[in-house]
């Protein structure tokens, strides 16, 4: 179910009343890199570098968005690196024997629109890979994961939590899109989405988060194959 994730008006006015102080630097190493749409637009899903191998199947290709008019650029819309991925350790020792659930945000497209001084609306579209390890216990499990809008750069305006309830029948891994709108106040015509940022993540535990911040990471579907019976 699509929610509206709206920023109040007097965060927003704050943000432009120093926008004008604020120099925007590229955080690329914060983010997964992706490919660029048109300016101020999310990267959509990450290709391998070149000369990269990987066994992992390609994920679904996720459908665009319908595109927008805006009297200027769009929000930056990202993916948060320590939040990118979702995975649930059982015990002490991070092995594939004691992983749980798992998830990995695959996909990231979105658009925006405004006119005159209307609000920037800001459409999302995100798309979840999910998986069971050998830990996982039952065939069902809630995720959560949060959307954030900031002053680029600065400080968080608002930040609402959504639930994501996914059934895997049967299966070790499953994919799911959610679609999310934001709406952002404009403090005067004049102020663009460019002074806006959106982040979304999984809500991870610490642990989780520097997990992901040291690099690591196991597939949706670690340890599937601990839970296969032997070939005869």
């Amino acid at each position: 179910m699509r929610r509206v994730l709206k920023v109040s008006l007097a965060s927003a006015i704050a943000a432009a009343a120093v926008a004008a102080m604020v120099v925007p630097t590229t955080a690329s190493a914060q983010y997964p890199q992706g490919q660029q749409g048109r300016p101020g637009q999310s990267p959509g899903q990450r290709g391998q570098e070149a000369g990269e191998q990987s066994d992992r199947p390609r994920p679904p290709r996720i459908a665009p968005l319908r595109r927008s008019a805006a009297a200027g650029p769009c929000p930056y819309v990202k993916v948060l690196y320590d939040a990118a991925r979702y995975v649930e350790v059982v015990g002490e020792r991070v092995t594939m024997a004691n992983i749980g659930y798992t998830g990995e945000i695959e996909g990231l497209v979105s658009d925006c629109s405004y006119q005159s001084d209307q609000p920037i609306t800001v459409e999302t579209r995100v798309q979840f890979n999910l998986g069971r390890g050998p830990q996982a216990q039952g065939d069902t499990r809630t995720y959560r994961y949060w959307i954030a809008v900031t002053e680029r750069n600065r400080a968080v305006l608002a930040k609402e939590y959504f639930d994501l309830p996914v059934d895997f029948d049967g299966a070790q891994s499953t994919t799911v899109i959610q679609d999310q709108t934001i709406v952002i106040p404009r403090a005067e015509a004049t102020t663009s989405g460019e002074h806006f940022e959106v982040l979304i993540g999984f809500d991870v535990t610490p642990a989780m988060a520097e997990f992901n911040r040291n690099g690591n990471r196991f597939r949706v579907n670690a340890g599937a194959a601990a839970v296969q019976p032997p070939a005869r």
